[in-house]
């Protein structure tokens, strides 16, 4: 069968709502956007969770019409939910998928046991290389550049209860040249960021995400159901 806006799905393959978390700019959760409003996403951002009320994506977010929810609550108290509250808001929205991008806050444990296998996060390193608490950023880049290390690039990977270390989903290589600075390096990483949530944002809401027997995570080729990636 074939959707309205020309994405060709399986058969049953509903349009899936997703949850969109920022804690700056969101260029991801942009990009996300504009993909699905151009017909390469079948799904719908119904709700973005922001850990500033203020900052780039939420006010991005607020100009497309999208409700935005702050967690965790602010310093001062003045807002944000609690991890409950969170959980009870993103089931009242019919969340199906959760999609990290630049979120800096750790997930709380209530949100994934209530959505298991069901939250992404981009982290801007091939993990498990420079990738935990403290790891993000312009951070990120910067120990890349001073390891000596020849390569790095985004990843992508299921969340589960700690930083950075859950499965692995889908990586792409950027080769860090040596005059590289963490800004040089950071905008390369970046623009491969940009495309590759895109692509597992379209297969997530096509459910093109297979589990292999030993818990890891593959993407299945649309034009052909027999390779994965």
């Amino acid at each position: 069968m074939g959707s309205d806006d020309g994405v060709e799905l399986r058969e049953g393959v509903c349009r899936k709502k997703l949850a969109v978390f920022v804690s700056g700019g969101g260029s991801n959760f942009r990009c996300i956007y504009e993909a699905i409003l151009d017909g390469r996403v079948n799904g719908e951002i119904v709700v973005l969770v922001a850990s500033k009320p203020d900052c780039g994506g939420a006010n991005y977010a607020r100009d497309k019409g999208i409700p935005v929810i702050v967690f965790p609550e602010t310093k001062d108290g003045s807002e944000g939910l609690s991890p409950h509250d969170l959980v009870i808001s993103l089931r009242k929205y019919k969340i199906d998928h959760i999609l990290l991008a630049g979120y800096l806050k750790l997930i709380p444990a209530e949100l994934i046991r209530a959505y298991p296998r069901s939250i992404l996060n981009i982290h801007p390193s091939l993990l498990p290389a420079f990738g935990g608490k403290g790891y993000y950023g312009m951070k990120v880049h910067r120990a890349v550049i001073t390891s000596g290390a020849r390569y790095s690039g985004p990843t992508i990977h299921f969340v589960d209860e700690h930083y950075d270390t859950g499965r692995i989903l889908a990586q792409r290589v950027v080769p860090v040249l040596p005059t590289d600075t963490a800004d040089k390096l950071a905008a390369r990483v970046l623009q491969e960021e940009h495309q590759v949530y895109v692509e597992v944002a379209a297969a997530l809401c096509e459910e093109r995400i297979i589990w292999r027997e030993d818990g890891v995570p593959l993407i299945q080729s649309k034009e052909d159901p027999n390779n994965y990636s």
